[in-house]
């Protein structure tokens, strides 16, 4: 029986790389939904391809263009997340969620009612909203696995026999990103094109200023403490410029698990809808010369001033979590648009996390969806 897919954000890079797993191997898939913001385009091709029948549009805007293209087709072209139960009245077997930001929560959180197993590469989904989506995934009896690769790595290497007590420390790799080696003088002068040529990994234009400032691994960490119920005091980054080592899980025993992989989404995405089989990822041979030169070290605060960060976190689920990753947000947007220059985005969002204004946050848990799509809205109207 083939298993019955659905994919929230299918026009995004992680969308496009599940398709090209499932194309290789249509006679065990069936797409049962596709959804996309604006990108009604892409969205048409892969409704056609994949033989999909219903589609979520949120933009307005793009909905009328692909209702009046697909009008005399056999598709349900939807606006909104509201008609889930219509679209799949029974679980289906795997969703994976890579809509990009907030505006993915909601949807995800929806979702989980309708699916047996979830895929969620939404980061801001397990840093916001990891209370909410918790207990949803409990009440509804539904399977998660993460899909950003140090969290997969984690997840696979703990699966069958986790027990934090025995783990004493979990260590997730970065890049460093375009400016590891580049002198602390010359960063005053880094520009928009600089700042966007990842040496690693092909993303988009927000992941990677993220991966230039190392924000992300900051939220990688809080991905990290949520899904595997850890505190911060055991979680810590490393400078690993070849990003082959995605993890390393030291154990209280004085052993310690390295997983490592090649970079490429599609294998963390693979494993995650084929689970829980076992099948041939055909990917290259073990690279003994990147082996040979791991190259790991500390993270470099001087560098790198958003690590620090982790300092002000609690270790509580809250809505400060949600302060930061709308301050950030925005001062990611400030700099694309050029109004702002690269070394303003940490010395910025240090400041606002900082504040008193916040600070009252860090108490505050979200209670439902709502509160952090509201407080996100605030957060970004007053970031400049």
């Amino acid at each position: 029986m083939k298993k019955k897919i659905a994919i929230l954000g299918s026009t995004s890079s992680i969308g496009k790389s599940l398709l090209s797993i499932i194309k290789k191997d249509r006679k065990d898939f069936k797409v049962e939904l596709l959804t996309a913001n604006t990108n009604y385009k892409d969205l048409i091709n892969q409704a056609k391809k994949f033989k999909v029948k219903n589609l979520i549009i949120t933009d307005p805007n793009s909905f009328k263009k692909i209702k009046k293209i697909c009008k005399n087709k056999k598709i349900n072209i939807f606006q909104n997340f509201d008609n889930l139960k219509k679209i799949l009245p029974k679980k289906i077997d795997y969703v994976m969620s890579s809509i990009s930001g907030i505006g993915g929560l909601l949807p995800t959180f929806k979702i989980i009612k309708h699916t047996k197993l979830i895929a969620i590469a939404n980061k801001e989904s397990i840093i916001c909203g990891w209370n909410l989506l918790n207990k949803e995934l409990k009440i509804r009896n539904t399977k998660f696995i993460p899909v950003d690769s140090e969290h997969f790595s984690i997840w696979y290497a703990l699966q069958n026999n986790f027990n934090s007590a025995e783990v004493k420390k979990i260590y997730i790799t970065a890049s460093g990103g375009p400016f590891k080696n580049k002198p602390l003088k010359t960063f005053k002068n880094i520009t928009l094109k600089d700042a966007l040529k990842h040496p690693n990994w092909k993303m988009g234009k927000k992941i990677t200023i993220d991966s230039a400032t190392m924000v992300n691994k900051v939220f990688e960490l809080i991905e990290a403490k949520n899904i595997f119920n850890i505190s911060y005091k055991k979680l810590s980054i490393l400078i690993h410029p070849t990003s082959y080592i995605h993890a390393i899980i030291k154990y209280r025993n004085g052993l310690s698990k390295i997983i490592l992989h090649d970079t490429d989404m599609k294998i963390p995405i693979f494993n995650s809808l084929n689970y829980p089989f076992i099948k041939e990822y055909k990917d290259k041979d073990l690279s003994i010369k990147k082996l040979n030169k791991l190259e790991l070290s500390n993270v470099n605060l001087k560098r790198f001033p958003s690590v620090k960060i982790l300092t002000y976190l609690p270790n509580n689920f809250s809505l400060f979590e949600t302060v930061l990753v709308s301050a950030n947000d925005e001062l990611v947007n400030l700099f694309l648009k050029k109004q702002i220059k690269f070394t303003d985005i940490s010395k910025k969002l240090l400041k606002i996390i900082r504040s008193r204004k916040f600070k009252k946050f860090k108490g505050l848990q979200p209670k439902k969806i709502d509160d952090i799509i509201k407080l996100n809205s605030y957060v970004r109207s007053v970031v400049n």
